[in-house]
């Protein structure tokens, strides 16, 4: 949840370090979140960037630090908040995008974002639970006995006991 005047870190090469929100485009509510369009003021960016201190842009939140739920029960938080600058056609302006985005970009149609990510969050099947599994389309999981290898070990003989000798 990224409310006004929150700091935010840049995660593409624009030159921008850090921006503040100053608004959320689309609906009039107090918080943004991962994939919402907020428009951001930049407060600090290196001296050769194409964006500028003091500029005014529009920019796509990838992460942040509040827990984002997911529908299978798992929550994803990030160890910062962080932003893609785009541009009026909804578009990246840098050409590489810095850490992990979330998979909740792709529903909304940020493919190219997506793409220029070196890694892209998915749910972790291994961590939710049975119960999860079962109500989704995927069958319930079973037992199954452990596959025996193609060189097998040789029968093991119980050692005997002190009565029998």
């Amino acid at each position: 949840m990224i409310q006004m005047r929150s700091i935010l870190d840049i995660a593409d090469n624009t030159g921008a370090r850090r921006a503040s929100m100053i608004g959320r485009i689309g609906q009039n509510t107090a918080y943004a979140h991962v994939g919402d369009i907020i428009t951001v003021n930049i407060k600090e960016s290196s001296t050769d960037a194409t964006v500028k201190k003091g500029e005014v842009h529009k920019a796509v939140i990838v992460r942040t630090k509040a827990p984002l739920r997911r529908p299978d029960g798992s929550y994803l938080r990030f160890d910062s908040n962080a932003i893609v600058i785009i541009g009026e056609d909804g578009n990246p302006k840098g050409t590489r995008i810095f850490g992990p985005v979330a998979r909740e970009l792709r529903a909304k149609n940020y493919m190219k974002i997506i793409s220029l990510a070196p890694e892209v969050l998915w749910p972790c099947k291994r961590f939710t639970s049975r119960r999860t599994i079962q109500s989704s389309s995927f069958p319930a999981p079973t037992r199954a006995s452990p596959a025996r290898s193609s060189r097998s070990s040789p029968p093991r003989i119980a050692p005997s006991s002190k009565a029998s000798r």
